[in-house]
């Protein structure tokens, strides 16, 4: 049988996307103050706890930074000299939305593209007595500069 070890069991099912914004307005992922508040607020939206903040701006450009969660983290790096974004949203348990937390960014960084793979973690294989994951299909309606709406592919399941 499988079982957890520790004391009280918690939820290791969870959902972790990761998320490529390409062409974002420059001077917002290169400001610290904005990066950190944005990140604060998708967090919020997304009906995570916060538990700690780490954020960095690099010189001469570019940010980093983490929302731990109690769900697990945000994490974004920023190249301003690309307009280009990296996120990773990893949220475990069932009462989290990271997709809502997901599109908030993209929207707020005013981010032209989108990529992401949303992957489904902490799956138990009780034959094996191991854990897996899986990519799922992620699919959003989108409008940026002007343009019709559209149905985007983000990745593609294999």
């Amino acid at each position: 049988m499988f079982e957890g070890k520790g004391v009280g069991e918690m939820i290791t099912r969870g959902k972790h996307i990761i998320v490529e914004l390409s062409n974002c307005d420059v001077n917002i992922i290169n400001n610290l103050t904005e990066v950190k508040n944005i990140l604060i607020q998708a967090a919020l939206y997304a009906h995570a706890e916060i538990k700690e903040l780490a954020f960095h701006r690099f010189s001469p450009q570019g940010v980093s930074g983490v929302v731990v969660i109690a769900e697990s983290h945000i994490s974004v790096h920023t190249w301003p000299e690309y307009g280009y974004v990296a996120l990773d949203i990893y949220t475990c348990g069932n009462k989290t939305e990271p997709l809502k937390a997901c599109n908030y960014i993209a929207e707020i960084f005013k981010a032209e593209n989108i990529f992401a793979t949303e992957i489904e973690r902490g799956l138990r294989d009780p034959v094996k007595e191991t854990f897996l994951h899986k990519k799922v299909e992620i699919k959003e309606e989108t409008e940026r500069n002007g343009r019709e709406k559209e149905e985007i592919l983000m990745d593609v399941v294999s």
